[in-house]
C-alpha cells in the first residue's frame, strides 16, 4: 500500500516568525502521526527556520520552486544544491508557476532533472484550466503534461517521486472537484499515463495527490478513493488545527 502524504503549500505566506510558529503547533500536533507523509512547504526565506523547528522528528520540508542550473546568472533564482541541506522535497510545475512566471512543460522536465540529481524528491503538479474541463480536453492535456514532466528518467525515477493533480479551476476558489472527478483524473489519466510509459507496476508505485481546494471537511471523502494517495494542501495548510486535522482524519481513513 502506497503510504498517504499530506503536503502543505504555504505559497507566498508567513514571514520567519510566522512559520516558525506555524511548524511548530504542526508539530506539537502531528510529529508522531507516523502512519501519514507530514511535508511542510514554506517560501524560501523560511525553509531555515521550519527545517530547525522540525529537526528531530519525522516531518519533513519542501521548497516550492527551484531552477533547473546549479548556479549562474540568474537573479531571483534559488538551485537545488542551495535547498538540499533544508529540505527533502520541492514542488515543481505548480499551475502558478506556469501561468505567472512562464514555465513550460520543457523547464518543468529540467528542474525534475535537477532535483533528482541532487537527492530532492520532485512533487510534480499537472491540471487544466476550466476552459480546457469544459471542452473535454482533460485527459489529453495532464496526459501530454505527464509524458513531459517524466521525458528521459528512469523507471526507478519515477517511482520515487510524486505527482500532484491540481485542476486549476479549483485552486484557491473553494470549488474542490467531487471525489468521484478526482479519482477518475487521477487513476484514469495521470496513473494510466505512467502505466503506459512504464508499465503497470511503475504506476502502482508512484504517488498521486489531489489539490485544490481540500480541507477537513472534504479530506476523508477524497482519501477513500483508490488512486489518490494524500493533497497538496493551500490555505488549509495555513492552518495548524486545519492541517493537524487532515492528518488525523487521513491516518483514520487508512486505519480502517
Amino acid at each position: 500500500m502506497r503510504k498517504p502524504m499530506m503536503a502543505g503549500n504555504w505559497k507566498m505566506n508567513k514571514t520567519i516568525d510566522e512559520a516558525s510558529t506555524l511548524a511548530q503547533a504542526i508539530r506539537d500536533q502531528v510529529a508522531g502521526a507516523e502512519t501519514v507523509d507530514r511535508v511542510l512547504c514554506p517560501p524560501y526565506v523560511c525553509l531555515p527556520a521550519v527545517s530547525i523547528t522540525v529537526q528531530g522528528t519525522s516531518i519533513a520540508v519542501g521548497a516550492q520552486n527551484m531552477h533547473w542550473e546549479e548556479s549562474g546568472a540568474y537573479t531571483g533564482e534559488i538551485s537545488a544544491p542551495m535547498i538540499v541541506d533544508l529540505a527533502q522535497y520541492v514542488i515543481i510545475g505548480h499551475s502558478e508557476r506556469r501561468q505567472y512566471f512562464a514555465e513550460t512543460d520543457e523547464t518543468v522536465n529540467k528542474k525534475v532533472h535537477s532535483a533528482l540529481a541532487h537527492g530532492l524528491t520532485p512533487i510534480v503538479c499537472v491540471g487544466e484550466s476550466l476552459e480546457q474541463n469544459e471542452a473535454g480536453e482533460t485527459h489529453a492535456f495532464v496526459s501530454g503534461q505527464v509524458t513531459a514532466a517524466l521525458s528521459g528518467l528512469s523507471a526507478d525515477q519515477v517511482k520515487s517521486l510524486i505527482i500532484a493533480y491540481e485542476p486549476i479551476w479549483a485552486i484557491g476558489t473553494g470549488k474542490a472537484a467531487t471525489s468521484a472527478q478526482a479519482q477518475q483524473i487521477c487513476g484514469e489519466t495521470v496513473r494510466a499515463a505512467v502505466a503506459q510509459l512504464y508499465g503497470a507496476d511503475v504506476a502502482e508505485a508512484v504517488r498521486v495527490l489531489y489539490g485544490g481546494s481540500t480541507k477537513p471537511s472534504n479530506i476523508a471523502e477524497i482519501m477513500q478513493q483508490p488512486d489518490i494517495d494524500g493533497a497538496l494542501i493551500g490555505g488549509a495548510a495555513l492552518k495548524a488545527e486545519d492541517y493537524n486535522e487532515m492528518v488525523r482524519i487521513t491516518a483514520e481513513v487508512y486505519a480502517q
